[in-house]
């Protein structure tokens, strides 16, 4: 389990920079890439509070938990800390009910096109590997 949560350490940067999803006005134009990056610098540009709230949500929550639990896993850090890196954990699934929920309505309106990118997929593995990996780390 320790060895898979150090991965995560690797794969969450990765994830925040794969293609969450590809999102054109009309198909014909062309589609841009929008990853986790570059939705926070568009939304730092406009919505400071929005993009606090995303970036912890995002990047600071699944980071903090997994550095939490490799911290645990090799005896660096109380297991007493584990129901907070549980909830730390929780919040960053939110994040990935978020970027569903934008492909929902965006797809709704029409004349946009949103396809997903395999980094929604990775950003997804990565948080639900790190629930798996906290469940385990409790139960054990």
């Amino acid at each position: 389990m320790k060895y898979a949560n150090l991965a995560l350490l690797i794969l969450f940067p990765v994830a925040w920079f794969a293609p969450l999803l590809r999102a054109a006005l009309l198909p014909i134009f062309g589609m841009d890439e929008i990853s986790v990056i570059t939705g926070l610098q568009s939304l730092w540009a406009s919505d400071p509070a929005l993009a606090l709230l995303v970036t912890f949500f995002a990047i600071f929550a699944p980071f903090a938990k997994t550095l939490g639990l490799a911290l645990i896993h090799f005896g660096l850090l109380s297991r007493q800390t584990l129901p907070a890196l549980h909830l730390i954990g929780k919040l960053a699934m939110a994040d990935i009910f978020l970027i569903a929920l934008y492909i929902v309505i965006a797809k709704g309106a029409g004349y946009v096109t949103i396809e997903t990118g395999w980094g929604l997929y990775l950003f997804t593995g990565c948080v639900l590997t790190s629930l798996l990996i906290s469940h385990k780390t409790e139960t054990s």
